[in-house]
């Protein structure tokens, strides 16, 4: 796939730069993929939307506090992923061009350039910094908690899987819930910079799945998928993946899904990989002519804005 076949032009005002008073206000496109049949509801309607026996699987992943501001030079370092014991990470560092390995910056010593911006590197303490809002997002966050689902549970995430976001308690009590663990690293969110999809690396994110969670999603009628890092977990489960490990499964347009029956997800940049999954399950033509829509019907994109149902 060429990765132009990604691209779409967003006015910037409906990138969404606060997340609204209360989650489950956002709205909900439907897409039904048999009919073709578009239905515009609140996310707060979302269980009239599913059928009998349809099992709701989350990813309950938690952020960590992973932006942490170097002064000199100005500049921070974006924590990736925990990599060892006695405070050693891998993280993401600017201007790396002025940065040294074996310099200390406040809190954060740099250990190893890894490339491309990435460093293996040594943290005092446990992480104390900033929310990682991703860099489109402008405007201060007053509650850093709304950057975390409400199910958040095991620390280790650099950004948040947004299609939870919506979620109340209230609401999840009229769904039947389970949950994995997939650890959102650079993987999901680093931008794509070649001109083929195909030659876009993937370096793997951590995952874990309790093995009650696998007995109830093998059985499921049904899977709705809460996100497309839940999508990964689940579809790299259905090829045999252990419980627990690492998942570099890149799903692109002709992937074959063999457990995700449904994808709940937000409206996502262009030339992104998580773009890429979205056509894989609902279609090419048919992605970029939802995307149109939701840009006539001013729909709110990208990490606080609105959600898409496929079914």
């Amino acid at each position: 796939m060429k990765v132009a076949e990604l691209d779409y032009e967003l006015p910037s005002e409906l990138i969404a730069q606060r997340p609204l008073d209360r989650r489950d206000e956002s709205r909900l496109l439907v897409y039904e993929r048999a009919s073709g049949e578009v239905r515009h509801r609140r996310f707060s309607e979302l269980p009239d939307e599913l059928v009998d026996g349809e099992l709701v699987v989350a990813n309950d992943t938690r952020v960590v506090p992973a932006r942490i501001p170097i002064e000199r030079p100005r500049g921070e370092v974006l924590l990736i992923e925990r990599v060892g014991e006695n405070g050693l990470w891998e993280g993401l560092a600017r201007p790396t061009r002025k940065l040294r390995p074996g310099r200390r910056y406040g809190p954060v010593e740099l250990i190893e350039h890894l490339g491309e911006g990435r460093w293996r590197l040594r943290l005092e303490g446990e992480p104390s910094g900033e929310a990682p809002l991703p860099p489109y997002i402008t405007a201060p966050l007053e509650d850093p908690r709304r950057y975390q689902t409400v199910y958040a549970d095991e620390a280790g995430s650099a950004a948040a899987p947004t299609a939870g976001l919506h979620f109340t308690p209230e609401l999840l009590g009229h769904l039947d819930v389970e949950y994995v663990t997939l650890h959102v690293g650079l993987d999901t969110f680093r931008p794509v910079a070649v001109d083929d999809l195909d030659d876009h690396p993937l370096h793997g994110e951590r995952y874990r799945v309790l093995p009650g969670a696998k007995g109830r999603i093998d059985a499921a009628e049904r899977v709705l998928a809460v996100g497309t890092t839940t999508v990964r977990v689940l579809e790299s489960l259905a090829r045999g993946a252990p419980l627990e490990g690492r998942t570099d499964l890149f799903i692109t347009p002709g992937f074959q899904f063999q457990r995700v029956d449904a994808l709940l997800t937000n409206f996502h940049l262009p030339r992104s990989t998580l773009l890429a999954l979205v056509m894989a399950f609902a279609g090419k033509d048919e992605t970029r002519e939802l995307y149109r829509l939701a840009i006539a019907e001013r729909y709110r994109f990208y990490s606080f804005g609105d959600a898409m149902l496929v079914r």
